[in-house]
């Protein structure tokens, strides 16, 4: 089994590289500076990842009545920033890269900050675990996605015409190797998964991203976002970074405390990957059927990448 887990994360760090090597082939440097320069977007994410996120996973726990060690567990969960798989859900969705990169970065530096404070808050009765922020994880997860982002910036700054290309075999890679990654998870844990799929737990797994898309979509929505930033900032919400989730479990707790709940992170970014993946294929048939805009409507990513994670995606 170690083998298989070496081999997974090996893997999946080579994947994550070429995928934001892809997505920063599609990112404009003038368009992030927008953001940045009117950070109204990156305000409203920031309120929706650490207020609506960590509200929702700790409400979920009450109205569920979860055993401590599972309201813990769902929690972590919630209080993570955003991580890779926003940017990725944002693309599938025709939302804004750009805006999806930007935010990303700034959750992932301010959870540096607003994790230990949403640990205290939501988690008392646990001593230890606000100062159970992997700050090191989270520091790795900035370094992999800003700097293959920025060669892949540069490359479509600086060679254009090689872009198409990259992001074609980018996203080609991200689909092949999604499925070899989530196999390789399953052959190493897989059998004993079945230990945590309980009503409860399913329902807190199902439902903590599911609320994140929903309320994420509604609040931008109020505050008078275009559809493009909407979407956007629901997977930003919706979409935590699991990965950090796994360290602190890791960190927090000995096995023999966490027992089966460790797996608690395989099993929700499952069902964070099949909801999103089911409101990007609702999104593209809807768009299939709405009549052409008039005029030119600025569009972050480019029709043949687009048309190229349709056709894999309906297989």
């Amino acid at each position: 089994m170690r083998s298989i887990d070496l081999a997974l994360s090996c893997f999946t760090v080579v994947v994550l590289v070429i995928t934001m090597v892809s997505l920063g082939c599609s990112m404009e440097v003038s368009k992030m500076k927008a953001h940045i320069l009117k950070p109204k977007g990156i305000g409203i994410a920031l309120l929706a990842q650490f207020f609506i996120m960590p509200l929702t996973a700790f409400s979920l726990s009450k109205v569920l009545q979860l055993s401590p060690i599972k309201a813990v567990t769902v929690l972590i969960a919630g209080c993570c920033p955003g991580g890779t798989l926003s940017n990725i859900f944002s693309l599938a969705l025709k939302g804004d890269l750009n805006l999806s990169i930007v935010m990303t970065t700034v959750s992932s530096i301010a959870g540096l900050a607003l994790m230990p404070l949403l640990l205290f808050i939501y988690s008392r009765g646990f001593p230890g675990l606000e100062k159970a922020v992997p700050y090191t994880g989270i520091i790795y997860s900035l370094i992999m996605t800003l700097l293959p982002c920025c060669v892949g910036i540069a490359i479509n700054y600086y060679k254009p015409n090689y872009s198409p290309y990259v992001k074609k075999v980018g996203i080609g890679i991200l689909i092949v190797s999604g499925v070899i990654i989530f196999a390789l998870a399953y052959v190493s844990v897989g059998h004993l998964l079945w230990m945590i799929v309980t009503p409860d737990i399913l329902t807190a797994a199902a439902l903590l991203p599911a609320i994140g898309f929903a309320l994420g979509y509604l609040l931008s929505y109020f505050c008078r976002f275009n559809p493009q930033c909407c979407r956007t900032i629901s997977m930003e919400t919706g979409c935590q970074n699991i990965q950090l989730c796994t360290t602190i479990l890791k960190v927090s707790f000995d096995l023999e405390v966490i027992g089966p709940m460790f797996l608690f992170p395989l099993l929700y970014i499952t069902t964070q990957c099949c909801e999103a993946l089911l409101l990007a294929l609702c999104f593209r048939c809807y768009d299939r059927r709405r009549p052409p805009p008039s005029g030119n409507v600025g569009v972050e990513c480019g029709p043949s990448q687009i048309q190229m994670i349709l056709s894999l995606l309906t297989l």
